[in-house]
């Protein structure tokens, strides 16, 4: 029996057949959307070994972060089950840690207890809240907002500008920028961009549409506790080059010998709608999974992400899934369901190849 990956799990899919959510994410996918991402927190870490030690406790070569460059790691347990993921933003005398608010109290006590003699502390900077602009068109958006000189000039950058700290980052699989910002001057970037005719205020949701699309795990939707980085297909905040780090030796040993007996994969429903995450996931009479995302993309249809056994990885095949009384057939994909714009290719690469 296949267990819920995620805390979300019974919840109807995401309502993305609505009018509302299909113009929104038409913004996003050709012109530019913003919203706030009440979830995000920033940690400042501070001290002599901070690098030293982020680079031992994390997933992804922090080391070889030069300043101003940004990337995506992963906290794992020593079995490599996923605790929490974040984005590292390299400073000149510190690094910032960008993570899910209710990810960071089991992060940060696993972070304490691999603490002992190292020269380092934890700053939360709760004063600062998040906002993302994402689309085509995020960068004319906010050049115009706050002056071109305020934004990174290249992917999986970021800079400090007055008030704000922006980091070019393609978080649902499209072009965009998490500015961190007082609540004040998150307000006055909300007019500046709404303003302009530009870019145009969504809800989070349709970016979840975005991110199904393109199958990008979600930590804590898409995992669960005893998830391993591999299985969520996590590789892009991994570093397989890099010295020792938390986790190293279950992902060496999983990678070399192939031992992932299951792994996030793609579902197309037949019917217009999915059914709720956490539905079972049947083939040739036996439960392989759980359905963990469901969305109605405007593009391809009724979708999800499950986290499928083996026995049945090979696109094409028809599985059914239950929801209680419901039955619906799905067939399975390769990830991702839908390919990225020709804009956003290469955005998603693994950031520690940029220096």
């Amino acid at each position: 029996m296949f267990e819920p990956a995620g805390k979300q799990q019974g919840q109807r899919p995401l309502a993305c057949g609505t009018a509302a959510l299909s113009r929104q994410y038409s913004i996003l996918t050709e012109r530019a959307g913003f919203y706030p991402v009440a979830g995000r927190r920033l940690i400042r870490f501070v001290g002599g070994d901070r690098i030293a030690f982020l680079h031992g406790t994390c997933s992804n070569d922090v080391r070889g972060l030069a300043e101003g460059g940004v990337c995506y790691a992963l906290f794992l347990t020593e079995h490599a089950h996923v605790v929490a993921d974040c984005y590292i933003w390299r400073a000149p005398d510190a690094v910032l840690v960008e993570i899910e608010s209710e990810h960071w109290p089991a992060a940060r006590a696993q972070l304490e207890r691999l603490l002992v003699a190292d020269d380092v502390e934890f700053e939360e900077q709760t004063a600062l809240c998040a906002l993302r602009v994402e689309g085509p068109r995020a960068r004319e958006a906010l050049s115009l907002a706050l002056g071109a000189g305020a934004l990174p000039v290249e992917p999986w950058r970021w800079v400090e500008a007055q008030a704000w700290l922006v980091a070019c980052i393609a978080g649902s699989g499209i072009d965009g920028f998490t500015v961190f910002s007082s609540q004040s001057s998150q307000q006055a970037l909300v007019a500046g961009l709404s303003g302009q005719g530009i870019a145009l205020p969504v809800e989070p949701e349709s970016a979840e549409i975005l991110r199904v699309e393109q199958g990008i795990a979600r930590v804590g939707v898409d995992t669960g506790e005893k998830t391993l980085a591999l299985e969520a297909r996590l590789e892009r905040a991994i570093s397989f080059s890099k010295g020792c780090y938390v986790g190293q030796e279950t992902v060496e040993r999983a990678t070399a010998r192939g031992g992932v007996k299951k792994r996030l994969m793609g579902l197309r429903f037949a019917a217009p709608e999915p059914v709720a995450a956490g539905s079972a996931v049947m083939f040739a009479d036996k439960e392989v999974g759980r359905v963990t995302s469901a969305a109605v993309s405007p593009r391809i249809g009724a979708i999800g992400l499950a986290m499928l056994h083996q026995s049945a990885w090979t696109p094409g095949i028809t599985v059914t899934v239950t929801d209680g009384q419901e039955r619906r057939e799905a067939t399975v994909s390769e990830l991702p369901l839908a390919p990225p714009s020709a804009d956003s290719q290469g955005r998603q690469a693994n950031t520690r190849s940029v220096r």
